[in-house]
């Protein structure tokens, strides 16, 4: 009778996840972890930027581009100049716009070339120009806040926006700053830079323990900020049943325990820990030795915490995307569970006759 009420349970027991085993006609490998399982899983998300972006200079701060806008004063050493009204010390050209094609028009000097120049080169072109129609001009050439190089940042940042690359703010994480910081937990933060046809990501922290990846911006990057979307599932004789986000780089398998509140004292099995993963072809290969796989695999890792490396083994496994941690009830427990429905019958039983009898 108790056999066929089918009791409750929080999953597969140890048992039947062995029977589940290719060696048994399943369809996954199940692998008791050690020391080199362990180095053959430890596969984690490979962020950082290629030598494209590595490489790159720094912009020069004094570089005009196309969108930025100038001022122009100009002396001349006459008293009726070309430019200059008469009385007058000079002439003052303000918000000179250097056009798309990256051109600006200067007064009988006409079209000048100013995208890739600096000021003081503007100024010696403007001179030359002028030099041969008003006697030996004298010309300041400032760049004034413009639409010149700009870099766009959305996602987790403090303050989204469109930001001009200036002196400041020449690296990204100078240009992080700029908009205000991060506005999501920064052990688990991305940044994805997309450049051209190139798009590629670095962990935030890195920015900052690996210098050379606070790279250097270019006119019309995009910057996104987002947080790491990993996360694992926890089943079984846990604290808690759910899907967990990872909330740093690597988490092992006894912290994803912890995460979930450890193992039930009154359910759990420590000897049947379990983590059933997707596992690609060629780690599967490694793991198991053999080199005529086909495709993902099933693997089902098992961890037991009571053996003398079992918690060592444990903290050592790197738990990653998408994986199901799933501890197995103790067998004592469906013992349990039996002779309390055999209890509880027996209970009901007497009443009903202690009833009749009453009656």
């Amino acid at each position: 009778m108790v056999s066929a009420c089918g009791l409750p349970r929080v999953g597969p027991n140890k048992r039947e996840i062995f029977n589940g085993s290719v060696q048994r006609q399943g369809d996954a490998f199940i692998v008791s972890v050690n020391r080199r399982v362990t180095t053959a899983t430890a596969v984690y998300p490979a962020l950082g930027f290629s030598p494209a972006f590595l490489n790159a200079g720094l912009i020069g701060s004094d570089t005009i581009r196309p969108g930025d806008t100038l001022g122009l004063t100009i002396y001349e050493n006459v008293e009726d100049g070309l430019l200059v009204p008469q009385g007058a010390p000079a002439t003052v050209l303000d918000e000179v716009q250097v056009d798309g094609d990256g051109y600006i028009f200067v007064p009988y000097a006409g079209r000048i070339r100013a995208a890739g120049n600096t000021p003081e080169a503007i100024r010696r072109i403007i001179s030359e120009r002028l030099g041969s129609q008003t006697p030996d001009p004298q010309i300041l050439v400032r760049r004034l806040a413009g639409d010149g190089a700009a870099v766009s940042i959305v996602g987790g940042v403090s303050a989204a926006g469109v930001y001009p690359i200036e002196r400041p703010t020449r690296t990204l994480s100078a240009m992080l700053a700029q908009a205000g910081g991060l506005a999501i937990p920064q052990d688990v933060a991305q940044v994805t830079v997309s450049r051209g046809n190139l798009q590629e990501t670095v962990w935030f922290e890195d920015l900052f323990t690996h210098p050379r990846y606070d790279i250097a911006l270019r006119d019309g990057d995009r910057i996104l900020v987002e947080q790491d979307s990993r996360a694992f599932t926890a089943l079984g004789a846990t604290g808690s049943q759910q899907l967990v986000t990872f909330d740093r780089q690597v988490i092992s398998a006894i912290e994803a325990i912890a995460l979930v509140g450890g193992l039930s004292t009154q359910l759990a099995d420590p000897t049947g820990v379990f983590v059933f993963r997707n596992e690609p072809e060629d780690i599967a290969e490694l793991v198991l030795g053999r080199v005529d796989l086909v495709g993902p695999q099933r693997m089902v890792y098992v961890l037991d915490l009571t053996e003398p490396n079992g918690m060592f083994e444990a903290r050592d496994f790197a738990i990653r995307d998408g994986d199901t941690v799933y501890v197995t009830e103790a067998p004592y427990v469906q013992v349990q569970k039996v002779v309390g429905v055999l209890t509880g019958a027996t209970s009901s039983l007497s009443t009903v006759q202690s009833t009749v009898s009453s009656d």
